[in-house]
């Protein structure tokens, strides 16, 4: 098949083969492309879609984006379940195999030294969320009988702010003790800006958004150490996501 040769990761290589019926980019399905002791996992993609230009006005289409992540995605997890792949830049392009290796070649050291240091280890996200409207719901209800006062709602509005005020130092609070905690049982720790609620589509407001480098082997206690955090405290939401590959650990080696 012709085509642009797309590349998801670089790793060692590994001898469990991929799921069967894996399908990557553009449909087209992932193969292994070995270079000096290094594995690129590449596939074809075509030249009208992935190319330079069609390709940037297409990163500017969110239907065209959100399958083109999907698909990139799915080959990235399909790996981290055999291997330690250090994921490469969404929309990662070469002309062809030889452009392939020589990119390879020119950052074969830091592609070693990365993949030496993620071995073995996964990612795990965890966001804490503060709902505003869940600590609303749980105060008390005045129900008057006529409409109140201009001082009895500005009272009332008072009350409400001094209320969320309050959430807001209880939910830094919190989430500042969980990452510490967490942190201490990782290997290593990247917090993230908070996530803006309109364009992720969670409720409540983003108080922690970090990821955390976990040995595969104590993944089980640290997943279960999330989750006696959950319902601690009224008003928050611990989410737990992973395991992923080590983006947020990858460092400048992620950038092609």
């Amino acid at each position: 098949m012709t085509g642009l040769r797309y590349v998801y990761a670089v790793c060692r290589p590994f001898g469990t083969p991929l799921q069967a019926q894996l399908a990557g980019v553009a449909g087209d399905p992932p193969r292994l492309l070995h270079h000096h002791g290094l594995v690129a996992v590449v596939s074809h993609v075509p030249e009208r879609d992935f190319a330079e230009e069609p390709l940037r006005r297409h990163l500017e289409d969110l239907d065209w984006l959100t399958g083109t992540v999907r698909a990139h995605q799915s080959v990235i997890d399909a790996l981290t379940v055999v291997t330690t792949p250090l994921p490469l830049r969404l929309g990662t392009v070469f002309r062809d195999d030889s452009g392939v290796r020589v990119m390879i070649e020119e950052r074969e050291e830091s592609f070693r030294r990365t993949l030496d240091r993620l071995q073995g280890r996964v990612e795990w996200g965890v966001k804490v969320y503060a709902d505003t409207a869940a600590s609303d719901r749980q105060e008390p209800v005045e129900t008057p009988a006529k409409p109140v006062s201009g001082r009895d709602y500005l009272r009332r509005r008072r009350q409400r702010v001094r209320s969320h005020e309050e959430l807001w130092q209880q939910a830094e609070a919190f989430a500042t003790r969980l990452h510490e905690t967490l942190s201490g049982h990782a290997e290593d720790a990247r917090l993230h800006a908070p996530q803006n609620p309109t364009l992720s589509g969670a409720s409540g407001q983003n108080i922690l958004n970090a990821a955390y480098l976990v040995p595969r082997g104590e993944s089980e206690e640290f997943v279960e150490m999330v989750d006696r955090t959950k319902g601690e405290l009224p008003g928050m939401r611990v989410e737990l996501t992973g395991p992923w590959a080590a983006y947020s650990f990858a460092g400048e080696e992620q950038q092609p």
